[in-house]
């Protein structure tokens, strides 16, 4: 049975939903949405289908729709479609603020229609690898790192990239309610927060310091998390996972200490056996998979059989709970070192700068 699905908004990342699920077997992509006609009838041509400007105008009898529009216009769009009962995959962050999530997560309910949002790292190969690698999550240390890509200006960096490993964080951590959040930023281009440092501190004692930027040098995305059977990195990018673990005899003894202390210890030996002999290495390296195509295969599979989905509108909202905390930590830090807060609503870097110079 073919699956009927439109998307709506083919810029840079649209246009991808466009072209994946038009390769998806059993999936017939009936129409493109987008208000630019350039660049839609581009898309609508490369992909043998239709291009509409509005929305409005997509065929009613639609199985599925994937969401690609700035942010500011999730909400607008996706209840239209959630209200007349067709399934939505809407990009992240579900919304532009919490308010406007929990519109589409109580209207998803209301009308028992799928909600899907795309948080997808979720679906990068190197993120399985990560939880099969880690026990119970005591510390993370996040880094998403990026250079100004002129793309999501409607948001800050805490919805665009820091929103992504919140999502992984509150995964690893079992959705343990949040106790307290610490953050500060600086906007370096003046309309919203572009570089954020956020320490996020959950009831079961899990804690989590987070570092987001999108106007840096080189891009990076990793993430060390410390549990109870030992210390994982992982590279998102290179699909790397390594995780260093106690040996069997270090548990179960002698410590290098107590050999070291030995009358006639050879010290020098010890250190060169500490990594391999009492600290086991696991290098994983996780095959390469396009995490876009599995995250709107899953969407399909979901529509066709009614399964839950990775990352739904609840999930979603948590973690937008989550950055949104981060956020108001960062508008009320005070820069200046007063009570009075910080310089200006968000703490921008040219004025830091002149002022420190």
């Amino acid at each position: 049975m073919t699956t009927r699905i439109a998307v709506v908004g083919v810029g840079a990342l649209g246009r991808h939903h466009a072209r994946i699920l038009n390769g998806l077997p059993d999936v017939e992509l009936v129409a493109v949405a987008d208000p630019h006609e350039e660049n839609g009838r581009r898309v609508a041509e490369q992909q043998g289908t239709e291009w509409v400007a509005d929305f409005a105008d997509l065929p009613e009898d639609l199985d599925g729709v994937s969401i690609a529009v700035p942010t500011t216009y999730h909400l607008a769009v996706a209840s239209v479609f959630l209200g007349r009962g067709v399934p939505v995959m809407v990009e992240k962050p579900i919304a532009l603020n919490v308010a406007e999530a929990e519109r589409l997560v109580r209207l998803a309910d209301e009308t028992g229609t799928l909600l899907q949002v795309g948080h997808v790292e979720r679906f990068n190969p190197a993120t399985a690898a990560m939880k099969q690698a880690v026990g119970e999550a005591k510390y993370v240390r996040a880094e998403r790192l990026a250079p100004y890509s002129f793309r999501s200006t409607d948001i800050g960096v805490t919805h665009d990239l820091m929103i992504h490993d919140v999502d992984l964080v509150l995964d690893l951590v079992g959705y343990s309610p949040v106790c307290r959040v610490e953050a500060f930023g600086v906007s370096v281009f003046g309309r919203s927060d572009d570089v954020v440092q956020a320490r996020i501190e959950f009831e079961n004692g899990c804690i989590a310091d987070v570092t987001s930027s999108r106007c840096h040098p080189s891009a990076k995305r990793a993430m060390q998390i410390w549990s109870t059977t030992g210390v994982v990195n992982v590279d998102f990018t290179t699909r790397e996972v390594v995780r260093h673990s106690p040996s069997a005899q270090l548990v179960h003894g002698p410590s290098p200490l107590d050999l070291a202390a030995k009358p006639g210890a050879d010290v020098a030996s010890l250190k060169d056996r500490i990594i391999g002999e009492f600290i086991e290495v696991h290098e994983t390296t996780a095959e390469p998979a396009d995490a876009l195509t599995a995250e709107l295969g899953e969407f399909v599979h979901c529509i066709r059989t009614g399964a839950e989905p990775t990352v739904d509108g609840r999930r979603a909202l948590a973690a937008m709970r989550v950055v949104e905390a981060v956020q108001a930590s960062v508008e009320n830090h005070a820069w200046n070192g007063r009570a009075d807060g910080p310089v200006g609503p968000h703490a921008v870097f040219t004025d830091l700068l002149r002022a420190a110079g």
